[in-house]
């Protein structure tokens, strides 16, 4: 049995994940950005019966006092699953848009991890890091520039950790989930037009919008994904990086390899 920390609980992959783990054996401590959700998931943890093998509670990546109370928890697994997204053509996007994502997806859970690095160090226990990225972390899509962006920071940082870490007996893994219908990925492409004007920008929504209505078919059925991480954190061993399903991972060794011999795209 493990002790888990899971952020990003309160909806999609994170939710059905810290559920998940539960139901495998697992002490979970879910939790998420905010209180209300908090309230939410304690009544429906209580539905199903796992109120005792689930902790329900706050924590927030960018808020100090939230990490502060978080690190002083009973766990030995941390899965680092907050995300955020803010989207729109990477040419045009307003940079503070895209600060915001590497605030929440790339420091605000880097912090986290440091935190949760050096409770393990001080206390001796190898403990696990499990880093949630994305398919994201290893290619782009149009108008995703700035997600799949803080998602190759996580990679980096990721690997990063795996080389320092290998002394003291912490290990390191990611997980990159490709593209699940838990409306998250919708969620984010409506961010868009919140700032997009056709007046302003050169352009144009009706492209924008027709070219987010083809990434998004096809999503995978989110319950596939969930089984596939409660496999893989609740493992006593295992891979460093794990992508899923194996057509995205056959997708992406395909992009990058064709990124050799890419030619300069001239219109």
């Amino acid at each position: 049995m493990k002790k888990i920390l899971i952020t990003g609980t309160g909806t999609g992959l994170g939710r059905g994940t810290a559920i998940g783990l539960a139901q495998a054996g697992h002490q979970v401590i879910a939790t998420t950005q905010l209180w209300s959700q908090v309230t939410e998931l304690r009544r429906h943890v209580e539905t199903l019966g796992l109120q005792d093998r689930v902790t329900v509670d706050k924590l927030d990546v960018l808020d100090d006092a939230d990490i502060a109370a978080a690190v002083t928890w009973d766990f030995d697994t941390l899965v680092s699953n907050a995300g955020i997204g803010e989207c729109g053509p990477m040419a045009e996007i307003p940079v503070d848009l895209v600060r915001r994502t590497f605030d929440t997806n790339v420091f605000g859970n880097l912090h986290l991890i440091q935190r949760a690095i050096r409770k393990f160090v001080g206390t001796g226990t190898a403990g696990r890091i499990v880093i949630v990225s994305s398919m994201g972390g290893f290619l782009t899509a149009y108008g995703l520039g700035a997600y799949c962006a803080s998602k190759h920071a996580l990679e980096a940082i990721a690997a990063s950790l795996r080389d320092e870490l290998a002394p003291t007996g912490i290990t390191v893994q990611t997980i990159n989930p490709g593209a699940y219908d838990t409306g998250f990925n919708d969620r984010i492409a409506d961010t868009t037009y919140r700032w997009h004007n056709d007046a302003i920008n050169f352009t144009r929504e009706a492209d924008i919008r027709a070219n987010f209505a083809d990434i998004m078919k096809g999503q995978y059925d989110p319950q596939d994904m969930i089984d596939k991480m409660v496999e893989i954190i609740g493992a006593a061993d295992g891979t460093y990086r794990n992508v899923w399903p194996p057509a995205t991972e056959d997708l992406i060794k395909q992009v990058q390899q064709n990124a050799w011999t890419l030619p300069v795209n001239r219109g």
